[in-house]
């Protein structure tokens, strides 16, 4: 049974709340265990979260959700391009899958709503890499 470690955004808490209970759902549904479940106040917080959850033996791979809602400037695309980098970085370092389960950018909070079930294909998709990736 895979064992996932979860990170949670708070900021938007109302959506990703949701999206929480989504992404623990579907770890349900694909026989997967949420070993570790970490808080972090925003998405741009992820990566470091992610990085701890990695690093740990018993941490199979790695959900990261939040929901990133549009505003008066380009904060939310530079918050979302850099959070995905950094994500990316945590996989390849840590030879562990890490998947970007974020919404945004550039939608309202209505849109981010509509899309809770992006939490789930997060999980999905590690899952799934986790399946099928080579043995090192």
């Amino acid at each position: 049974m895979p064992t996932l470690g979860l990170v949670v955004a708070q900021f938007n808490r109302p959506i990703t709340e949701e999206m929480e209970a989504a992404a623990r759902e579907a770890a349900d549904d694909a026989g997967a265990t949420v070993g570790s479940a970490v808080s972090v106040p925003g998405v741009y917080d992820a990566p470091l979260a992610a990085d701890r959850l990695a690093r740990r033996d018993e941490i199979d791979a790695v959900a990261v959700i939040g929901a990133v809602i549009t505003g008066d400037t380009d904060h939310d695309q530079v918050i979302t391009d850099a959070t995905a980098q950094h994500l990316s970085d945590v996989s390849l370092e840590r030879d562990t899958p890490v998947t970007f389960g974020v919404t945004g950018p550039g939608m309202s909070a209505a849109e981010a709503r509509e899309r809770v079930e992006n939490a789930r294909s997060a999980v999905d998709g590690a899952l799934d890499l986790l399946a099928e990736l080579p043995d090192p």
